[in-house]
């Protein structure tokens, strides 16, 4: 069963445009797991600019379902995990400045790090994701750096749906066996929405989980929260 993480990233970036607590992000991921989110995810970045890294401590605290940090590890993001203690870290390689994750990682260029990295969470229990692209020799770097999970990026998948989506879910129908063969757990992410997701999961039903946020939060602008993540359940509990 691919489980549902909501990011709330969105949520904290509308709040941070006016200031105030309004929305209230702590509220919504709260609300998030009382609607059927299996799990939550924020990406706290240097800026702050979204996610406050003190959200994440009170996030942490009022919620019983899965939690998974995104980021890129840097000292201050790697002392935050270190603390939280997450189920779940999803190592991307984003610089500071870049608006949302556009690449997976090259996991032969930063083995080394990556793998020091991921030592260093496995100490504390915390199970590890490293985004990556479909190229199947950085999907096996990342299994070498001993990763429970790698994270696909799905934003080349979301692009080219609409044209021929058969075409566009081939790459990584392939990266996702070749992951699988070599005892790599799948999570997914970017760009999914509730036109493409019931696809991609019905072409590989093998996904633990999707992490979803800037499409999901703007539904809900139109259908509501509650309703709006359970018509993303739908989607990938009803496989066609």
């Amino acid at each position: 069963m691919t489980k549902l993480s909501v990011n709330i990233n969105k949520i904290a970036t509308l709040r941070n445009a006016r200031g105030g607590s309004i929305p209230n992000v702590l509220k919504s991921a709260i609300d998030c797991e009382r609607f059927g989110a299996q799990g939550i995810t924020v990406h706290p970045r240097p800026d702050e600019r979204h996610i406050r890294y003190s959200d994440v401590y009170d996030i942490k605290s009022a919620i019983k379902t899965e939690f998974n940090i995104e980021g890129y590890p840097i000292k201050k993001f790697i002392d935050l995990v270190c603390d939280i203690k997450p189920s779940q870290v999803t190592l991307v390689p984003d610089a500071p400045d870049v608006l949302t994750s556009n690449a997976g990682w090259d996991t032969k260029k930063h083995f080394r790090f990556l793998k020091d990295v991921i030592y260093d969470f496995h100490k504390l229990g915390i199970r590890t994701s490293i985004f990556v692209d479909t190229d199947f020799d950085n999907i096996k770097y990342a299994k070498e750096t001993g990763t429970d999970r790698v994270e696909l990026y799905t934003e080349p998948y979301a692009a080219n749906y609409y044209n021929n989506r058969d075409s566009a879910i081939a790459d990584f129908v392939k990266a996702a066996n070749y992951a699988n063969s070599i005892g790599l757990e799948l999570n997914a992410g970017h760009d999914l929405n509730l036109d493409n997701l019931n696809f991609f999961i019905s072409k590989i039903p093998f996904i633990k989980e999707v992490s979803i946020g800037h499409a999901l939060i703007s539904d809900a602008l139109y259908f509501g929260l509650e309703n709006t993540i359970q018509l993303y359940l739908r989607e990938i509990n009803n496989i066609k």
